[in-house]
């Protein structure tokens, strides 16, 4: 019966958070979308500032997660260095990469989410974030891979709405569009690496989330754990392309 009550009073609180979690997402995606639409110097700034906040709290995960100072400055210089690239290559991207990047870490998550909650099954890592599940992971490979698939082929075909068209240089055949789908798959499990990364730095400080700067949300890490190495899986995979 304890059980059975603990579980009710935790969904309950759930449901009651969602008002905020939703206001928060709301809130979230306006100023995001409206630092993408202004681009240029906004663009940027807005980056930083996202990487500020991101690194701040990175910083105070790994002073909590070790006392060992040499560990902490280890740690500080990579993840310094990690969060770095990864605004480097946003703020250099261009527009289809971007939103690319954005997409596929936004539908990774989305994919897990409801493929997770439906169909369950085992946990990946249950030490590390009891939550994900193999169901999630693939789930999350799928609207990954769909949304690459998506988005290539409407950049490519020159939709008004999306602007200028934009020459891929390669023909949209079925061995390139498998290509794609595979990136996009793959982007999915470098998202999905990013998470674990972060639940497992979080176990070791001994939080939940990263902060409380975002209501119902935690923090800003929170938010972009998946998205910082698919920034810097996309951009080495780019620069390699050009060369």
């Amino acid at each position: 019966m304890a059980g059975g009550n603990g579980e009710t009073a935790v969904s309950g609180a759930k449901r009651s958070d969602l008002p905020v979690r939703l206001a928060s997402a709301a809130a979230m995606l306006a100023v995001a979308g409206a630092a993408l639409w202004q681009g240029g110097q906004v663009l940027d700034l807005f980056i930083g500032l996202v990487a500020f906040a991101c690194f701040a709290e990175f910083t105070v995960l790994v002073v909590r997660a070790t006392g060992n100072v040499p560990y902490r400055l280890a740690a500080l210089i990579a993840g310094g260095l990690y969060i770095a690239a990864a605004a480097a290559i946003l703020v250099g991207a261009g527009d289809f990469l971007l939103v690319l990047i954005l997409g596929a870490t936004i539908f990774t998550d989305t994919g897990a989410y409801f493929a997770g909650r439906a169909i369950g099954g085992p946990r990946i890592a249950p030490s590390i974030s009891p939550s994900k599940t193999w169901a999630g992971l693939f789930g999350g490979m799928i609207a990954s891979a769909l949304w690459t698939l998506a988005w290539v082929m409407a950049i490519d075909s020159g939709l008004d709405w999306l602007g200028p068209r934009f020459a891929l240089g390669i023909p949209l055949d079925g061995a390139n569009l498998a290509s794609i789908a595979a990136l996009g798959a793959g982007l999915a499990v470098v998202a999905q690496a990013g998470d674990f990364f972060e639940s497992w730095l979080k176990r070791k400080a001994g939080v939940k989330d990263s902060s409380r700067l975002i209501p119902g949300h935690g923090g800003v890490f929170d938010r972009v754990d998946g998205l910082l190495p698919v920034a810097i899986a996309v951009g080495g995979i780019a620069a390699s392309v050009a060369n």
